[in-house]
């Protein structure tokens, strides 16, 4: 998809409990910032894709297992996984109202309109951290894609996710042998030592291939039982 180097034109501007919030079009893609940092495009989505499938994979057959996505995002992950017929219910957490709107009734309607309409999708309008201390449910598949990375948060609040507290919250959520999938922009081995510490299981890191620079990357990690 070519890129256009005009100026961005502001489609939304939002101020919610967590800051400001953008919507943007630059050329044909749509973009959206937080408080001032970028956090994603249309441009790609191979590597949201590459975290719904490899927590699929890891799942080693589990008949229709339940996902809870962390973030909304511009939509990727939620529409790749809404295709695949192979997964149960579909939670997805998103504390942006905007974003959500955007999605319902706004440019990112064409991207996930069929898998808002799904009737295995549930969208959550809460913040993760919060959810996944307080829930009583569980899922197979928590698909984080909630900051630029561990070592990389959008807000000085997620940090505690990555923590050793924040991991047992999450190994919480799992069902038995369940996976989390993190995506983020760069890898950290320091993350996947976390992971380890936490007591999760067949830890591993997944790159996506690009043509320079530093490669996106999905972080996994299986629940024992």
């Amino acid at each position: 998809m070519p890129i256009s180097y005009d100026i961005p034109e502001v489609l939304d501007r939002r101020e919610g409990p967590h800051g400001e919030v953008v919507l943007r079009r630059h050329g044909e893609l749509l973009q959206i910032i937080a408080n001032g940092c970028f956090l994603m495009d249309t441009s790609d989505g191979r590597s949201e894709r590459l975290l719904m499938d490899l927590a699929l994979d890891s799942l080693d057959g589990r008949p229709e297992p339940s996902a809870l996505i962390g973030g909304l995002g511009v939509g990727f992950s939620l529409a790749h996984a809404a295709a695949d017929p192979r997964w149960g219910p579909i939670a997805v957490v998103e504390r942006e109202t905007a974003i959500v709107d955007w999605h319902r009734t706004g440019p990112l309607s064409a991207l996930s309109a069929a898998a808002l309409a799904d009737p295995r999708t549930e969208i959550l309008e809460t913040d993760l951290v919060t959810y996944v201390n307080e829930t009583s449910d569980t899922y197979d598949a928590l698909c984080l894609d909630i900051d630029n990375g561990p070592d990389w948060t959008v807000t000085e609040g997620n940090d505690g996710l990555y923590s050793a507290t924040g991991l047992a919250s999450c190994a919480r959520v799992l069902s038995p042998g369940g996976v989390l999938a993190v995506w983020s922009a760069r890898p950290s081995p320091e993350f996947e030592g976390s992971l380890r510490n936490a007591g999760f299981q067949r830890v591993r890191t997944e790159e996506v291939p690009v043509a320079r620079g530093v490669p996106d990357v999905v972080h996994l990690g299986v629940r024992p039982g």
